[in-house]
């Protein structure tokens, strides 16, 4: 059976190389804080609920609320398009807008959701084999 098939396993995939390549935008902002005229970067994000309703009618499937408070208010982030993301608290002479700390703050929280994605991914994993009798299977 091949586990990457799985929608679930096949989102989370996605959400990880969206924060790698987050990572790398937030690198190059970093790398050109004394730049003149740079404008900081970020990738663009997508609702959560339109890569669920993209993601379930392309696997057979439609989710559907069962109460009130599911699937609400949520953002997830897929698409990979860099757009101009200014630092709103900074802005030096020379027209550069990186601000040191924005840009570590978005990196911690982009490595917090790396690490929580790629462990759910790992339960997930975990249960499937001990599903078809491998426990530990590593």
């Amino acid at each position: 059976m091949d586990f990457n098939n799985l929608p679930i396993l096949q989102m989370m995939t996605k959400k990880m190389s969206w924060l790698t390549r987050r990572t790398e935008v937030i690198s190059r902002n970093v790398a050109n804080i004394d730049t003149p005229g740079y404008s900081a970067r970020d990738l663009k994000s997508v609702s959560f609920r339109e890569l669920i309703k993209r993601e379930s009618t392309s696997a057979g499937f439609e989710p559907r609320r069962t109460r009130v408070t599911h699937m609400t208010g949520l953002q997830g982030h897929m698409p990979y398009a860099v757009e101009f993301a200014p630092d709103q608290y900074e802005s030096t002479i020379d027209g550069n807008d990186v601000s040191t700390e924005q840009q570590l703050t978005k990196l911690s929280e982009t490595q917090t959701s790396y690490q929580t994605t790629l462990n759910l991914y790992r339960k997930h994993l975990d249960m499937l084999r001990l599903s078809l009798g491998r426990p530990g299977g590593r």
